[in-house]
C-alpha cells in the first residue's frame, strides 16, 4: 500500500492518497503568523481506518518544520488530535490573529 501526502497550496489543503486514490484532506487558512486547520475530511468509504490521524500528523509535522507558524485548531478533529498529543501543544496558538 503506497501512501502519499502533499501540501496543495493552490487549494489551501493537505491531501492524502493511498494507492493513488484520494482518501482525505485537511483544509487550512494562513493569517499572519498562524495557520488555522479548518476542516478534516475523509472520503466516506475510507473512514475508520485512521487516515485522518495520519493526515493531521503529517500536516503538523510540515508546519513544525517551517518553524514560523502557530496552529489554530478550528476543526473539532484537529482539536481532539492535539488533546491526544499534548507533547505537540507548543505549536498551538489558541486564537487567530
Amino acid at each position: 500500500m503506497a501512501t502519499e501526502f502533499s501540501d496543495q497550496t493552490d487549494a489551501s489543503r493537505y491531501a492524502m492518497h493511498v494507492d493513488g486514490e484520494l482518501v482525505g484532506v485537511l483544509d487550512y487558512r494562513i493569517l499572519g503568523d498562524s495557520i488555522s486547520l479548518t476542516r478534516a475530511f475523509t472520503v466516506p468509504h475510507h473512514r475508520g481506518k485512521g487516515y485522518a490521524a495520519q493526515l493531521v500528523e503529517y500536516a503538523v509535522g510540515e508546519i513544525e518544520k517551517g518553524g514560523t507558524l502557530r496552529i489554530v485548531p478550528m476543526c473539532w478533529y484537529v482539536a481532539d488530535w492535539f488533546e491526544a498529543h499534548p507533547d505537540r501543544a507548543a505549536l498551538l496558538q489558541r486564537r487567530a490573529g
